[in-house]
């Protein structure tokens, strides 16, 4: 799904236009901010979603991601503010590192008695980092063809070994009282990202949308001990990065205070993985767990990827005029 530059010695280094995609997160609803900076202040109530990803641990230069936010409505402001901290490790040990904070706002207004719609925009700090001085970084030129890695490299340190860069991205979430849908775009400027030379990221096209169906007309319970009424939630998120299109189908069942989800994710002549997801919410708290089976041709070699989420949501904050919460899944 996400193959943002594994460090290959110099074969990806001396590379100008070596391809990335973008951290591909399979809980997406557990992540809002990163899905849609629209989806900024869509609870209403402040809310801290926490995001860790093992994927491919299988493999020696595996990607592991951590990602924080922070969002809430503000009645004054007429939409939603957000906070977005992530940290992304690839290559053997970490030897290239990618650190981002963005801050964005959403505006928020009603179109119908039960339609609502918040369009967001982001604005994002990126720091590109490479450990040029690992033992890990290894190179062609040091292969002996019977000894292995013995000989020094001739390859050169780029000028800069750490890169800054600004980053922005919009979206925009529309909802009624059993559908949602979005539409995002990431990386408008497209920053150069290359150490030897330029290389810019590729634009990213998000659509997501879904619904959800009461599997019986009663209205949900919401006690801490009963179950509530079971919910089914279908879902559809394509993305498109770079020529390259990813297609992921979901389901939920959310009968509170369970929910667990599949998914399948594939590309246009590739399938790529099945997903599995179980979460629990409890009052103001949750936590998700969700594995990813892979099915392409490495399903061999990557032993899969895991993903971890938890979520705190606080109370709503007194309001003058009472907003709803565009609603979503939890996952």
């Amino acid at each position: 799904m996400r193959l943002k530059g594994v460090l290959a010695g110099a074969l990806l280094l001396a590379s100008a236009t070596a391809g990335a995609q973008d951290i591909g997160f399979s809980q997406f609803y557990a992540n809002p901010l990163y899905l849609n900076p629209g989806l900024a202040g869509s609870a209403i109530a402040p809310r801290i979603s926490m995001t860790y990803r093992a994927q491919w641990p299988g493999l020696v230069s595996a990607f592991t991601t951590v990602s924080a936010s922070y969002d809430q409505y503000f009645e004054d402001l007429h939409g939603g503010v957000g906070v977005i901290v992530m940290n992304d490790r690839q290559g053997d040990h970490g030897i290239l590192r990618t650190t981002s904070v963005g801050a964005m706002y959403a505006f928020r207004f009603q179109l119908a008695r039960e339609i609502y719609i918040s369009a967001g925009l982001q604005a994002t700090l990126v720091n590109n980092a490479l450990d040029w001085n690992s033992e890990y970084l290894r190179f062609p030129d040091q292969i002996d063809p019977e000894l292995g890695f013995t000989y020094n490299t001739g390859a050169q340190a780029p000028a800069s070994t750490s890169m800054w860069a600004a980053d922005f991205n919009a979206g925009v979430v529309v909802s009624g009282s059993k559908w949602y849908a979005g539409l995002a775009a990431a990386h408008l400027t497209q920053p150069n990202q290359g150490f030897y030379s330029e290389d810019r990221v590729k634009m990213k096209f998000t659509v997501h949308g879904g619904g959800f169906i009461n599997v019986a007309e009663e209205e949900r319970r919401q006690s801490s001990i009963l179950l509530g009424t079971p919910i089914i939630s279908p879902n559809l998120v394509y993305q498109y990065q770079g020529g390259f299109h990813y297609f992921n189908y979901g389901l939920y069942l959310d009968w509170m205070p369970f929910l667990v989800g599949v998914w399948f994710r594939n590309g246009l002549n590739n399938a790529d993985a099945f997903i599995f997801q179980v979460g629990v919410q409890q009052d103001y708290f949750k936590v998700g767990y969700s594995y990813d089976v892979t099915v392409s041709k490495l399903a061999n070699s990557t032993a899969g990827s895991h993903e971890v989420t938890a979520g705190i949501m606080l109370p709503v904050p007194e309001q003058k005029k009472k907003v709803k919460a565009i609603r979503c899944p939890s996952f």
